[in-house]
Parts: structure tokens; sequence; C-alpha cells
């Protein structure tokens, strides 16, 4: 392994524990456990292909006092779960960036993960349909094994073929890929402003603006079209909470 490569890993060891620090300091605590395991692997990849004893001797200290922390917050998030008093919140201000759903939903999904329920009132028009197929798309290459995708949304009012049409076509993707979309309508779910997502694993996602957080790019070929953690963001709030009974609520 090369000098550069070894410095690069270290670099990017360094960029993830400081992202750990600042989110365990801001009490986002499941978050922080994320980068503080991915940020101690990089630090034990670096640790094998230093020769220095000095250097060795320091990373050892690092990755002790980085382990003992992630163990201290693993302990916490467990107990908070078992009393069933775990929350968060997560405050996007407005115009900030860094929120696609890989970011926002990857620290709650698991091995575990295996159904999944979406209650958004506002999956109709084109690009709230893109945001949904985008969601769906995230949970497929996420290190779970997700089988049924539950929808709880409302019609189009005005002209609901497109919305049926795009859900039929998305439906039959997903069946493709061995995984059910089971699609239900509601007529008063509109007059709730919070949309919630709900894993069989106990995580319980509320957010203020549902998938429809993101504002309009400025143009086809500005940066955050296609690329939504470098999509601007409207103001919301994100609440995280665990239960154990997630498929009775």
């Amino acid at each position: 392994m090369t000098q550069n490569h070894v410095s690069g890993m270290e670099t990017s060891a360094i960029s993830v524990l400081k992202r750990a620090v600042e989110l365990d300091h801001s009490g986002r605590l499941q978050e922080s456990l994320v980068c503080y395991q991915e940020g101690i692997q990089l630090l034990i990849d670096v640790l094998k292909a230093v020769k220095d004893d000095s250097k060795r001797g320091h990373y050892r200290d690092k990755i002790k006092g980085y382990m003992d922390r992630a163990e201290q917050i693993k302990a916490h998030v467990s107990q908070m779960k078992e009393d069933g008093k775990y929350h968060e919140q997560i405050k996007i201000v407005e115009d900030a960036t860094g929120y696609s759903y890989e970011a926002l939903f990857k620290p709650y999904i698991s091995s575990l993960l295996t159904e999944v329920w979406v209650e958004d009132p506002y999956i109709r028009h084109t690009h709230q349909l893109y945001n949904f197929l985008r969601f769906c798309e995230m949970l497929l290459k996420a290190s779970c094994k997700v089988k049924t995708i539950h929808l709880l949304t409302t019609q189009d009012e005005s002209d609901n073929r497109q919305q049926s049409s795009a859900l039929a076509e998305l439906k039959e993707s997903l069946s493709a890929q061995r995984v059910t979309l089971d699609l239900q309508f509601s007529s008063t779910i509109h007059d709730r402003e919070i949309s919630v997502f709900r894993f069989d694993n106990g995580w319980i996602i509320k957010i203020g603006r549902g998938l429809d957080y993101f504002k309009r790019p400025k143009g086809r070929f500005s940066i955050g079209y296609c690329d939504y953690d470098l999509r601007q963001c409207q103001e919301t709030n994100v609440d995280i909470f665990h239960t154990k009974h997630t498929k009775t609520l």
C-alpha cells in the first residue's frame, strides 16, 4: 500500500470522526454512532498499513478512545430504546444541503429491516412521485432485505391518471425486485402536517414536509438536479423515535 493511499485513508478517517464528534455533541446519537464505527474502521485500516511503532501506538490510543465513546453511545441508545424514551430531532435549516434520503435514513436502516410503512399525503405530482421512487431505490440499495413497502397517501383530485399510472408502474418494477408495494389511499391524512415513516426494526421517523423537503433546482443542468446531497432543502424538522411495537401503531 502506497504512502499516498495511507494518507488518503487517514484524511478520510479524520473527516468521518470529526463529523461523529459534531453529531455526538448535538445529540444526534444514532447518526454519530454510525460515523464513529466507519471512522474507527478506517483508522484500523491505517494502523495495519503503518510500520512505525510510535505512529502505531498513536493510532491505537485514538482507536481505543473512539471505541470507548462508541460503546458508551451504543449502551445509552440501547437503554433509551429499552425504556421507550429514545427521541432525537434534526433541524434542517433553509437552503441546507447534505440531506439526501440516503444521508437521512441510513443510520436507522439495519439488516433486520424487512418492512416499511410510509404515510405521506403528498405522493401525487410528478416530482413527488419521483421522490417516492428515489426513497424506494434507497431502500433497495441499503444493507437490508426489505420485502414490503406500505404507502398510505391521498389521491390527486384534479387528475389521478398520472398518479395511478406511475404507482402501478412502480409496483410492477418493485415486484420484479421481489418487493411488494402495498398501496392505500386516504381522504383524511391530508389534514396532518407530519409524514411518518415506520421501520419494522423499531425506528419511527417523522418529517414535517414528508419526502418533499427539497427545493426546486434552478435548472435541469444545475448542481443538485441529480444528486440530492447537493440539492438545497426547505426548512423542516425531523423527529426520530424508537419503539418495540412498530407493527401495532
